[in-house]
């Protein structure tokens, strides 16, 4: 039976769930659309970024594995040590993600045509292989959306020493939050030959 004490630090913590989760993709896509040359500011590029957050994606989907084998194999202050890492680690690569695209222009996925040669002309943007990248980025994108809850539900339900309750919404957290971190790495891999540098 759940006491009293993790209830209301559950309670607690409810409303900044709330807020952070509509906050933090209302701010994003908000600064995905500001540009700082547009606003007077002199800056160039940040094109190494993309790599650097894209191997913080693939870091985080080794953690959150190795996080799940710590736990059951009992090593419960590792699991949570690991799941702190792994929060860090997104909100890293959010800032990061931030960051590039406030200073270098989204980059449109092109195509190769049947020589093997780049080309990015509008009748070959239509590609089998953009359609692919479409469809995993739209999941990806969505996931990450809701992954933001859920992640800071499960991790209070912790806090709270709420144990049966956190294992029950991280059956669910758990595999959503390593497809969005996995597919982070595919989209960056697929977009990655488009990149004007």
């Amino acid at each position: 039976m759940e006491t009293v004490t993790s209830e209301s630090i559950e309670k607690k913590y409810r409303v900044w769930i709330i807020i952070l989760s509509v906050a933090i993709p209302v701010v994003v896509a908000i600064l995905f659309g500001i540009k700082l040359k547009d606003l007077g500011f002199d800056v160039e590029p940040l094109y190494f970024l993309p790599p650097i957050y894209a191997g913080i994606n693939g870091l985080t989907a080794v953690v959150l594995i190795t996080a799940v084998m710590a736990v059951r194999r009992g090593k419960l202050k590792l699991h949570e040590n690991l799941m702190k890492f792994a929060i860090t680690l997104s909100c890293l690569f959010l800032a990061m993600y931030v960051a590039y695209h406030m200073t270098a222009d989204s980059t449109v996925f092109g195509d190769f045509n049947h020589n093997g040669v780049l080309e990015l002309s509008e009748q070959n943007k239509v590609g089998f292989s953009r359609y692919i990248y479409l469809f995993i980025l739209l999941f990806h994108i969505a996931l990450s959306i809701i992954i933001i809850p859920l992640v800071l539900l499960t991790y209070v339900r912790a806090l709270s020493k709420s144990f049966y309750r956190h294992k029950k919404l991280a059956r669910i957290t758990y595999p959503l939050w390593l497809y969005v971190a996995v597919t982070g790495v595919i989209v960056y891999l697929m977009i990655s030959p488009y990149y004007n540098y």
